[in-house]
């Protein structure tokens, strides 16, 4: 594998394409913003960067506040949309049909069709280059609770969210694993685990032999002799 220098970009992705809403109720807006991300787990910091010349700057820098919404591949148009229409011409809510609803701690709308949508409440604003960076505290966190699952724990897997990567948009795909799922110990796969059914003295197991290619599965069938262990012997595959 030979690798190719470019010159300073930016490749960091895949990124969530967020749907930033801000102002209040008679006066908001919605813009897509992929430069947001985590800053501190406690306190719970946040940040999003927008272009002072954006309708959405000037709104969060009179009210000091913003949510960042999570979209899902149902609304990528409307997605794309209020990143390329501007809020100073336009009510991109009613242009996109996407639904404002009220926050819990702060006069910014959160947006229905968003799986979660996170409120902000501004506590510094660096400037660096191209962007301006509003530092938030996040102050509650809304979750549609169609996600979430029977143990009360968040299952995004069936939302189907959104992803940006280098000016495309994608849909995340399936789940493989979790956090540390890499270190946690191995199910042994032994015939001592493999307990045959009472009263029988035959039975049939499955043992699982990995390959580069493929997992094969070879039978073997289990007879008791008479002094009590077993004796394997392999299953003809029809």
């Amino acid at each position: 594998m030979t690798k190719v220098a470019w010159r300073p970009g930016t490749m960091l992705s895949p990124l969530p394409p967020a749907l930033v809403t801000s102002g209040d109720k008679n006066h908001n807006n919605v813009m897509t913003a992929a430069w947001t991300g985590i800053i501190c787990s406690d306190p719970v910091i946040t940040y999003v960067s927008i272009r002072p010349s954006r309708y959405t700057h000037t709104l969060i820098s009179q009210n000091k506040e913003f949510v960042i919404n999570i979209p899902t591949w149902k609304i990528a148009s409307a997605v794309d949309t209020v990143g390329v229409k501007s809020g100073r011409d336009i009510d991109k809510f009613a242009l996109t049909g996407l639904t404002p609803e009220p926050c819990q701690k702060i006069k910014a709308p959160q947006i229905a069709e968003c799986p979660i949508s996170i409120e902000c409440k501004v506590i510094e604003i660096r400037p660096f280059g191209t962007h301006d960076m509003f530092l938030a505290e996040v102050v509650s966190v809304n979750i549609d609770d169609k996600y979430i699952n029977e143990d009360g724990a968040l299952d995004l897997e069936k939302a189907g969210l959104l992803a940006y990567a280098h000016g495309f948009y994608y849909t995340l795909g399936r789940r493989i694993g979790k956090f540390g799922f890499s270190v946690e110990k191995k199910k042994k796969n032994a015939i001592k685990n493999q307990a045959l059914p009472k009263n029988s003295t035959t039975g049939t197991i499955k043992f699982t032999q990995k390959t580069h290619k493929r997992t094969n599965y070879e039978p073997y069938s289990f007879k008791k002799k008479s002094d009590g262990s077993f004796k394997k012997k392999m299953i003809n595959k029809k």
